[in-house]
């Protein structure tokens, strides 16, 4: 019998407080790590993590946000709700940001608020937040479910209902709030019992129109991501793609679903898409995408697939009924979870010979002709022309990361250099190897990072913009003080590089709001506690990167580029080209 189910045995007859119920039904679901910043209105709840302190481990982090995207992070690595704790008022707004990008990208996640007490409420008391209608469920909203805990007795079954919202269907965030007196309750309720998803399977009838549909396609293409994967269920979805031939490419920041390595990988299907890829899923007869939502991102603009009728034929799985012809009529729709799915798929029947073969050869052919550093030819691309050469630093990376180290980023710029150059072999060969928000949110990378060293002990590698950074970079000194290791490369231009892209585009002789006098980054990282080191040729990068994979503590590897050198999907922007041509 386990420590703590003694611990509960001794004290099924004696009550106690709410809080401390409610982090023996985190234990219970199997929840090893919350995060949170500390608050005087849960502090019976801080007192229960002291209490089973050698069953779960409170990682104190420096600002909401930053703990939102841990528990996001958590929830995409574990496969069970990551688990976030936060005070009232300030502080559940601080943490929006990560549970907006929860439900954006489909990932399960409980978010804790502690409130004003019950004789306070609807007074406009201090901090005091009306949380149903801030974090209000819907379409558009930021969760799935929002409730409020006013009887501590009744603490086991909200929490479970919480667990179960957050995992089945489409996964997602779920807020409880908690009234600081409920908490102080004496209770004598127990916990309940562990909960597992529940798995949603294709009817018989929709898999075979399904087959049937393949079998008079001549140019089908698979389109894959989302929430709810695992690699049980990627490895089943490479096994229907050898079994049919058929092409693959991974939806936006989905880029672990399906090997890049395997020669039927088309590559992402996202923002700066490979205009050969996108022409191609224009020219397809047949779309099976399989988890995604389908969203703006990777539907570019919803122009690869008109709305709300695509030229194409659709075959749309998704784990969520809701979410199925709710922005694309599809041609069959099928709800069922991605593990359920896939291996319902893996066992349809093809034929001995398709008339597809040469296409998807092809599709990969024109990927890995996409990942070829040749894509910036004529140009400058060497630290004496002010520019590191970003393509040689993630073909470095490519050589000395482990296949399962996890790859983090915010949003930004910079993030393009990864997607389009780094291959990861991910779930289909057992982890999931990265972490990027679909939601487009700065700020995620670092504690994102930090959350995987913490939960899975494997190499973490992030890459940062100056302005993304600057978002949650203070969590660097979370993880020095809960011994969680990251390798951070800051990409240092002096700009928010998105936004100055879009300008030099649309405004060319206007640049207004872009511009940032930053601080010394890797003097900042050594004051946090990490080892910090400032780079600006490409030469200098490999072994600062071996120094940095040995090194017992986190560092951060600030590399100066060139204000000019602003991309489009890893691609020196035209406008970027003209200014070095002109140098």
């Amino acid at each position: 019998m386990s420590d703590l189910k003694v611990k509960l045995k001794e004290t099924d007859s004696n009550p106690q407080l709410g809080g401390h119920l409610l982090v023996e039904c985190l234990i219970e679901q199997g929840v090893t790590h919350a995060f949170g910043v500390p608050g005087e209105s849960y502090l019976a709840v801080l007192d229960g993590f002291h209490k089973y302190q050698d069953q779960i481990q409170f990682v104190t982090c420096r600002q909401e946000g930053g703990a939102a995207f841990m528990a996001d992070a958590q929830g995409r690595l574990m496969g069970h709700p990551g688990v976030c704790f936060v005070t009232r008022g300030p502080g559940a707004t601080n943490a929006s940001i990560g549970v907006h990008t929860a439900f954006q990208d489909s990932t399960p996640m409980v978010l804790f608020v502690g409130d004003v007490a019950s004789d306070t409420r609807d007074r406009e008391a201090f901090q005091e937040v009306d949380f149903c209608s801030f974090f209000g469920p819907s379409t558009k909203g930021m969760a799935k479910r929002v409730e409020r805990i006013d009887d501590a007795k009744r603490i086991p079954e909200y929490v479970a209902r919480a667990f179960a919202t957050a995992m089945n269907g489409r996964p997602g965030p779920v807020v409880l709030v908690l009234p600081e007196d409920m908490l102080t309750h004496e209770v004598s309720s127990r916990p309940l019992p562990k909960l597992t998803s529940v798995e949603a399977w294709s009817d018989p009838g929709s898999l075979r129109q399904l087959r049937e549909m393949l079998l008079s396609a001549k140019k089908p293409f698979v389109i894959a991501g989302g929430g709810g994967w695992t690699p049980q269920s990627a490895q089943a979805l490479q096994r229907f793609a050898e079994n049919w031939q058929l092409p693959v490419g991974n939806a936006f920041r989905f880029q672990d679903t399906f090997d890049n390595f395997h020669p039927l990988y088309a590559g992402d299907v996202g923002i700066g898409i490979n205009p050969k890829l996108s022409q191609r899923i224009k020219d397809s007869d047949l779309i099976i995408a399989i988890g995604p939502r389908l969203g703006e991102m990777t539907t570019s603009g919803y122009t690869l697939l008109e709305v709300p009728k695509p030229k194409q034929k659709l075959v749309h799985i998704h784990a969520s009924a809701e979410e199925l012809n709710r922005v694309y009529h599809a041609d069959l729709a099928i709800c069922a979870t991605m593990n359920a799915a896939a291996r319902s798929l893996e066992v349809l029947t093809a034929p001995s010979s398709l008339p597809w073969s040469d296409w998807a050869a092809q599709a990969n052919t024109d990927y890995l002709a996409n990942t070829q550093p040749q894509a910036l030819a004529g140009l400058p691309a060497d630290s004496e022309n002010g520019l590191v050469n970003m393509p040689e630093v993630i073909a470095v990376l490519q050589r000395h990361l482990p296949a399962d180290a996890v790859l983090t980023n915010g949003a930004g710029n910079f993030a393009s250099w990864v997607h389009r150059y780094y291959k990861h072999h991910g779930l289909s060969k057992g982890f999931k190897t990265q972490l990027a928000p679909t939601v487009g949110a700065m700020g995620y990378g670092v504690p994102s990072g930090i959350a995987a060293a913490l939960l899975t002990g494997r190499v973490v590698f992030t890459i940062a913009g100056d302005g993304d950074f600057l978002m949650n970079g203070q969590e660097l000194a979370t993880a020095a003080q809960h011994g969680a290791k990251s390798i951070v490369v800051l990409l240092n231009n002096g700009m928010y590089g998105t936004i100055r892209m879009h300008q030099e585009r649309d405004f060319p002789t206007h640049n207004m709001g872009s511009h940032l006098n930053n601080p010394n980054f890797a003097q900042l990282a050594k004051a946090y506690g990490y080892e910090g080191v400032r780079i600006s040729k490409t030469e200098e990068f490999e072994p600062a990167l071996k120094a940095a994979l040995a090194c017992k503590q986190g560092t951060l590897i600030e590399i100066m580029l060139d204000p000019e050198a602003i991309t489009t999907r890893g691609t020196l922007s035209a406008i970027t080209q003209n200014a070095l041509k002109s140098k």
